[in-house]
């Protein structure tokens, strides 16, 4: 198969607001971005020669990021073959890089349906275990993120409110004991960052998102399993509903919108 190459990226020339500054990376997220969306398809065949005009890097360079993307499983590369980009099928879909192409590209929506049913599967369970198996150090640290989520939501702070955000997910799961479960903290991170980064936030947080946090945080340091399990649950609930509205996938009602 013949690939069709967009505009190539010219060494030095302005990148998009967000993209990393180093070439090594830059290259990797354009090569993964093309891939996910299709403008490099599935069983394409592309040559050393056109990898390096297309995206104005050397070749060693080019070499570096064509091994990041086989390590996802999105491309394989053969000699006097050239690089082949593989079907999705062959994508470590858990991987956080996939899941932030993913969300930035034209299939956000069953992106974000997915990962909202996989987090119920679970997150809950992290907090039911969490109850049971959190250490004092890790109970503060819950506490602490709650109370940061009430500063900087007050503010209408997104960027704050999401690092906070963040460290209560992945300190939840860690505390769950479980080290499956923990490993997945870099999935959530990237449903949560993709949300504020895709405008899928409101501009203030409303309080009754942070008080559900708020109940996963105090069932987990009183020691209340089916607690913490239904507060997470309402949480992941509340953030499904609240994104579909945010894609006028629902009809518009009043709702609070939690992460």
């Amino acid at each position: 198969m013949t690939a069709v190459l967009p505009p190539p990226l010219t060494p030095g020339a302005e990148r998009p607001e967000g993209e990393p500054a180093d070439l090594h990376s830059a290259v990797v997220n354009r090569l993964g971005e093309d891939i996910v969306s299709g403008r490099l398809e599935s069983g394409a065949v592309l040559s050393s020669e056109q990898l390096e005009t297309r995206y104005g890097a050397s070749r060693s360079v080019m070499r570096e990021a064509i091994r990041v993307l086989e390590q996802l499983g999105m491309a394989a590369s053969r000699r006097r073959v050239g690089v082949t980009i593989a079907s999705r099928e062959m994508w470590k879909v858990f991987d956080p890089l996939v899941i932030r192409w993913r969300l930035g590209s034209a299939e956000r929506d069953n992106q974000l349906r997915s990962l909202s049913e996989l987090r119920r599967g679970f997150e809950p369970v992290a907090a039911e275990l969490a109850a049971q198996r959190a250490t004092p150090d890790q109970c503060a640290t819950l506490t602490g993120a709650v109370m940061e989520m009430v500063r900087h939501g007050k503010a209408g702070d997104l960027r704050a409110y999401l690092a906070a955000d963040v460290v209560f997910h992945s300190t939840l799961m860690k505390a769950s004991g479980n080290e499956m479960i923990a490993a997945l903290d870099g999935v959530v991170a990237e449903v949560l960052t993709g949300r504020t980064e895709h405008d899928l936030m409101p501009a203030q947080p409303r309080t009754e998102a942070i008080r559900l946090h708020a109940d996963v945080a105090t069932a987990v340091v009183s020691g209340d399993p089916e607690a913490a399990r239904a507060a997470m649950e309402a949480i992941i609930a509340e953030a499904a509903h609240a994104i579909a509205l945010q894609l006028d996938l629902l009809p518009s009602t009043p709702t609070s919108t939690s992460s």
